[in-house]
């Protein structure tokens, strides 16, 4: 009962590669590009989705520091904060993209935070222990919840850097939760693309990440993807494209990219910190700044960037 997030960016660079090393597949792609290419659809598959208030409870698995935390935290908080006459794009407003497959506007709180630094089910985990400590979180009393595990990046996870960066899930009991590894040391060229040289594909210099951690900026984002996919599609009867547990949802139909004008292996335009350097494309709470992947927008069946 499990949903996926595949780190489609591995999918872009292999075709950039296959343009060079297969003429004929070169040639075919220039002969499709004169047929107008039919708009991405996801399909809603008429189950349940996450509307309203939504609680994330989070569990930290591994010993994340004060700052690493507070970063991811204000990513949460900035979902839905208010931000009046900003002159920058905002985390709410990449966001609210999300009210065009709900109906109504999704407010996410930040309910209980449980911290496991000790490990307590080692520091090899399967989906089976993801499940145990998922449960942890919960406390009752919420019916709009999702419980977020987030490992550490000493922490190895089934799949992880090899086949997924983080994924959503369900209980039997009808609980939704997600998970997301840190891959500062274990795979930055995979999960936190495009802070990090990826291992294939275009080597184009990576961007400077706005908050000076690599891992954990790539978990921003990719706890933006299976957030979005969670709520969009929490019991695998939502929105999704594609095959069931493994298709394309809100966020991971449109990977890889940034802004405007990206393509396999460039992100697109982003804004430039002049003072730091860093890249990114949307403010949050207490000035954080952030770089957010686009989302499928249900009105114009189109990706949606910021910038």
């Amino acid at each position: 009962m499990a949903y996926i997030y595949r780190f489609a960016i591995w999918v872009f660079f292999l075709l950039t590669l296959s343009t060079f090393l297969c003429p004929t597949a070169a040639t075919t792609r220039k002969l499709t590009a004169l047929v107008k290419q039919q708009p991405l659809v996801l399909k809603y598959h008429k189950g349940p989705l996450l509307a309203g208030n939504v609680t994330v409870n989070l569990v930290w698995y591994g010993r994340f520091s004060p700052k690493q935390r507070s970063i991811l935290v204000d990513f949460l908080q900035s979902l839905s904060s208010v931000h009046r006459r900003s002159p920058q794009p905002t985390v709410a407003s990449w966001w609210h993209t999300i009210a065009g497959y709900t109906g109504k506007p999704c407010t996410v709180a930040v309910g209980n935070q449980i911290l496991q630094e000790s490990y307590s089910l080692g520091k090899t985990l399967t989906n089976q222990k993801l499940a145990v400590l998922a449960a942890k979180g919960w406390k009752g009393g919420k019916t709009a919840a999702v419980n977020v595990v987030l490992t550490d990046d000493d922490v190895a996870m089934d799949g992880f850097c090899m086949s997924r960066c983080g994924n959503h899930a369900w209980s039997r009991g009808g609980l939704a939760y997600a998970w997301v590894g840190n891959p500062g040391k274990q795979c930055p060229g995979q999960c936190a693309w495009p802070f990090h040289q990826p291992i294939y594909g275009p080597q184009t210099p990576p961007l400077v990440s706005p908050n000076g951690d690599v891992g954990i900026d790539g978990m921003v984002i990719n706890l933006a993807t299976v957030l979005a996919g969670t709520v969009t599609n929490p019991f695998n009867n939502g929105y999704f494209q594609g095959p069931s547990g493994a298709g394309l949802e809100a966020v991971s139909a449109c990977t890889g990219i940034f802004g405007k004008g990206a393509y396999p292996g460039y992100p697109g335009e982003v804004v430039l910190d002049k003072t730091t350097g860093a890249s990114y494309n949307a403010v949050g709470v207490r000035g954080r700044k952030y770089l957010l992947p686009a989302m499928w927008d249900p009105k114009t069946s189109t990706c949606k960037t910021l910038v």
